[in-house]
């Protein structure tokens, strides 16, 4: 029961009701064929694990209707075998589709709010460039680089000769990151764009890294001939981290020689698991390190505060993980942290890792030589080349760094990888699966110093 306080306003009390079906597509026309109205066409949620719409019968009583996999007898991902593996995405799918229509029945239809003032927003701060860029423009590009928990920890100090990269120590993720690892990986990322922008514009560049205190990037600008980057440029406003279930089809070997050549850099090894067995082994892994920190209150805490519920929030913030980007529907901003305690348990989640990497063509390590700030950089720099690469192929990548992120597990882990004196830095997983919304950021006159 939702208790009404003084924050859900005019909401009246109300009684959601859905049903099951193995069909939706039949269900809906049936609903039109008997005088029935369709409120909304059916949609994904749960990351593309279920798919509901919203029916109003010719009284005007309203209700949802959904559909699982396992409701309509197939397998969600593709070639996954066995009775553990189908009873496991069974839970899943239960258990995500459970959460999702509980915030969608807390306020019936009606609430949901119109997402048109983010996708305007998003495909504003995603347009290429256009001419002669300025500095702006590319700090622009910058910025839609990938970085953990989308916290955009970085500032820009524009010059005559250049820019430069600084770490924005107040947007850290302390718990989850407490050396600055991912921060400073996140700069290598978002130096990369800047790098692949500006050649794509006729812009030669030379990075070089402080190995001091501060970690600033410079990234020297001039004019004359530059390697081709059209390819790459073309796809920086169309990367993101999926976070879905994939389709469980191999990727070829053509496609995995590319990935691995456009993430060569000097400094950084990259290896790439694509065996079942392998694949099962990153996995046991990830459901360790994800156990770990979800028994850990301050994990759950830093997490829940750069979650974003609402569109009004998402916009005003510019920051943080939104939930339709995770293929999850969106909710007031006062009943989200609510929802989300009554829902992220630990083992629903290691369900959802599993099922998320058994449906992946792949799994991508990346380890740098040295475990410093400057390989940290250059292991963000190689990631979003690989990215990139991936985006142009129609191959889409998500994070699964648990491994490396809980410090019982980071050793043993890279025993397994062949790495033992190595820190890995990055573990991605790899496969096709159709795009979520995009990410927001911050405007650019906020990040430039």
């Amino acid at each position: 029961m939702l208790q009404v306080t003084p924050e859900t306003g005019d909401v009246p009390p109300a009684l959601d009701v859905y049903f099951a079906t193995a069909d939706i597509e039949a269900t809906v026309k049936a609903a039109l064929d008997a005088g029935g109205t369709v409120i909304r066409k059916p949609f994904e949620i749960a990351g593309g694990m279920a798919r509901m719409a919203v029916l109003q019968d010719p009284q005007g009583a309203v209700f949802e209707v959904i559909m699982t996999p396992s409701e309509a007898g197939i397998s969600p991902v593709g070639p996954l075998e066995g009775k553990e593996s189908r009873n496991m995405l069974s839970r899943r799918t239960l258990i995500a589709s459970a959460a999702s229509v509980a915030t969608i029945g807390a306020f019936g239809y009606g609430y949901w709010p119109r997402l048109d003032g983010v996708h305007a927003e998003i495909e504003r701060q995603r347009r290429l460039l256009s001419g002669d860029p300025s500095l702006q423009d590319l700090v622009r590009m910058a910025t839609l680089a990938a970085n953990g928990h989308n916290a955009q920890p970085w500032k820009f100090r524009l010059q005559d000769s250049g820019i430069s990269i600084l770490p924005d120590l107040s947007r850290r993720t302390e718990v989850v990151d407490p050396d600055d690892h991912h921060l400073f990986v996140s700069l290598g990322c978002a130096a990369e764009n800047l790098v692949i922008a500006a050649e794509a514009h006729g812009r030669s560049t030379e990075v070089e890294m402080d190995g001091g205190l501060t970690g600033q990037i410079d990234i020297a600008l001039g004019r004359g001939p530059v390697a081709e980057q059209g390819a790459l440029y073309q796809t920086i406003p169309l990367r993101q981290s999926t976070r879905s279930l994939y389709d469980g089809q191999a990727v070829s070997a053509e496609d995995l020689t590319l990935l691995a050549t456009a993430a060569q850099q000097e400094g950084v090894t990259l290896r790439l698991f694509t065996d079942a067995a392998d694949r099962e082994a990153v996995a046991d892994f990830v459901v360790a390190g994800n156990s770990a920190q979800m028994d850990d209150p301050a994990f759950i805490m830093e997490l829940r505060d750069w979650l974003r519920f609402s569109p009004d929030r998402a916009l005003g913030m510019g920051d943080g993980l939104f939930g339709p980007c995770s293929g999850n529907p969106v909710v007031p901003e006062w009943i989200g942290p609510h929802m989300f305690n009554l829902f992220f348990k630990k083992n629903a989640e290691n369900t959802k890792y599993r099922d998320h990497i058994r449906s992946s063509a792949g799994i991508a390590v990346f380890a740098g030589d040295l475990d410093d700030r400057a390989h940290w950089v250059k292991v963000g720099r190689s990631f979003e080349r690989f990215a990139l690469q991936a985006t142009a192929l129609g191959i889409r990548n998500a994070h699964i760094n648990q491994p490396i992120e809980v410090l019982s597990i980071r050793p043993e882990f890279a025993q397994w990888l062949g790495m033992p004196d190595a820190r890995p830095d990055l573990v991605v997983r790899f496969g096709r699966a159709p795009a979520l919304p995009m990410s927001l950021r911050r405007p650019v006159a906020d990040v430039i110093v």
